[in-house]
């Protein structure tokens, strides 16, 4: 039997497409990603999140979770922790090939680069799993477009969670497509905070002491020329709210551009 034959699917919501379970990767006890099949009709903007999750007793139980996969791929990626008493990630954890995932029909979001004002460095500035957008936008041609650099500041505790690592930093500057146009555009910027590692510290220490930007080559953050994008855990998204902000950048939003955004919906359970 083929190991991707899908399985007898329950009855999805209409809210919802039952997708497919195409391949997982446990990065660590705490972390995974898995690809789905993509409806056609499933239409969504790099940086955008979508209501995901599976079917338990009989009901949707869903969580907001940004899509890793750009809009020009065929499937769709994801990028989870897990939590062992979590509601869903408890379950999520655990699928296998030919399972089926609910992926909410409606996505939105707002690190969107329609959001932000003209600028010439694009910031993403990521904990944890709140990587996941940013590894769609870095894969997203309109993005170099805009911006001189694009640059992914991505903290993490431990290196092994470093998800992403080798594409970011070996795979993109080499792809097929992508490959010339970010080359000298994306700039990597790995932390990890409890373990040995060649940049350690939590971002906002790395940026209020302007260690970012001499390690980079770029000059001081400034509202007037950077652009900035959050997406971490609640404390990191407010910590460096407060540094932006007081350094005169402004919150955009889906109905007025600004300076820096940040998501809000960020899956903990």
């Amino acid at each position: 039997m083929d190991a991707l034959a899908p399985r007898p699917k329950p009855t999805i919501p209409p809210a919802f497409f039952g997708e497919t379970v195409t391949w997982v990767h446990h990065w660590t006890d705490r972390l995974f990603s898995f690809r789905c099949t993509r409806d056609p009709t499933f239409r969504f903007v790099a940086g955008q999140f979508a209501m995901i999750g599976l079917m338990v007793e009989g009901k949707p139980l869903v969580r907001a979770y940004s899509v890793v996969s750009p809009p020009w791929d065929e499937e769709l990626e994801f990028l989870s922790i897990k939590v062992q008493n979590g509601p869903l990630t408890s379950r999520l954890q655990h699928i296998k090939l030919g399972d089926t995932v609910l992926i909410g029909r409606k996505p939105t979001g707002t690190l969107l680069t329609e959001n932000l004002l003209p600028g010439k460095t694009l910031w993403l500035l990521a904990t944890g799993t709140g990587l996941a957008p940013f590894m769609s936008l870095i894969r997203e041609p309109d993005v170099y477009e805009r911006y001189e650099h694009v640059v992914v500041a991505h903290t993490v505790r431990e290196v092994k969670e470093l998800a992403y690592r080798e594409i970011i930093s070996k795979e993109l500057p080499e792809h097929e497509f992508l490959g010339e146009m970010l080359r000298d555009k994306l700039l990597y910027y790995p932390s990890v905070t409890r373990e040995p590692f060649p940049t350690q510290g939590r971002i906002t220490t790395l940026l209020e002491s302007g260690k970012v930007c001499t390690d980079l080559g770029l000059p001081p953050l400034s509202a007037e020329h950077d652009r900035v994008m959050l997406c971490g855990s609640e404390a990191m998204n407010a910590d460096v709210k407060a540094l932006l902000e007081a350094r005169g950048f402004t919150e955009g939003s889906n109905n007025s551009p600004g300076t820096y955004v940040v998501e809000k919906a960020f899956v903990t359970k």
